[in-house]
C-alpha cells in the first residue's frame, strides 16, 4: 500500500522535473539578476524601441526565439518607501486593471524571494478595440508581474506571452520569477 502513495507522489514529481526548463543565470544591472531560459536572447535596442516604446528603456529585455515571450525587467523612481509595501497590493492591482479591458487575476500576493518583499500579480488580460471604425479581435495575454521596492526606486520583473501559449509556459514562467533577485 506505501508503494501506490510512494509511486503516486514520485512519478508526477520525476516527470515535472523532467521538463523543466533550463535557466542560466543574467546579470540586468548592478544588484539586479534573474534566471532565464538558456534559448532566450537580448531583445536589440531597436526591438525595444518598437516592443516597449517609453522615455525610460527598460533595465533588460529577454525574448524567445520565436519573439512570442518576454521577460522585461524595469526600474524606475518610486514615491512609495520599502516600508509600505504590505498597503500597496490593491494600489498596484487597481493600476493593472485600468491598463486594459479586462483582467482575470490568478494571484495577487505578497511574496518574500530570494529575502526580499515583492508584490506578485499573475493574470490573464484582454484588450479591446473599441473603436467604431475597425472591429480588431482582441488581444489577449498572459502576464506575472513582481514589485519590489529598494531606497527610492522600484524595479519590476514582468513575464508575457500570448494566452494560447500560458499552459505551456505558465510553470517555467513562475520558475524565472523565482530567480528574481535585487540586492
Amino acid at each position: 500500500m506505501n508503494r501506490k502513495y510512494l509511486i503516486a507522489f514520485v512519478l508526477p514529481l520525476a516527470l515535472l522535473l523532467a521538463f523543466a526548463p533550463k535557466l542560466k543565470k543574467v546579470t540586468v544591472a548592478k544588484n539586479v539578476s534573474l534566471s532565464i531560459p538558456q534559448n532566450f536572447e537580448v531583445l536589440p535596442d531597436d526591438g525595444i524601441a518598437r516592443e516597449y516604446p517609453a522615455a525610460r528603456k527598460p533595465l533588460g529585455v529577454f525574448t524567445s526565439p520565436d519573439g512570442q515571450i518576454d521577460i522585461n525587467v524595469n526600474q524606475r523612481p518610486s514615491t512609495f518607501p520599502a516600508d509600505d509595501i504590505n498597503i500597496l497590493l490593491p494600489f498596484y492591482k487597481a493600476s493593472i486593471q485600468r491598463m486594459f479591458t479586462e483582467v482575470q487575476f490568478l494571484r495577487e500576493e505578497k511574496q518574500t524571494i530570494n529575502g526580499r518583499d515583492f508584490l506578485v500579480y499573475e493574470f490573464v488580460s484582454t484588450v479591446r478595440d473599441e473603436r467604431r471604425t475597425r472591429n480588431m479581435a482582441p488581444i489577449r495575454k498572459y502576464t506575472l508581474i513582481q514589485y519590489t521596492f529598494q531606497k527610492d526606486q522600484m524595479v519590476i520583473f514582468s513575464f508575457n506571452s500570448p494566452v494560447a501559449l500560458q499552459k505551456e509556459w505558465q510553470e517555467t514562467a513562475r520558475a524565472v520569477m523565482a530567480t528574481a533577485s535585487v540586492k
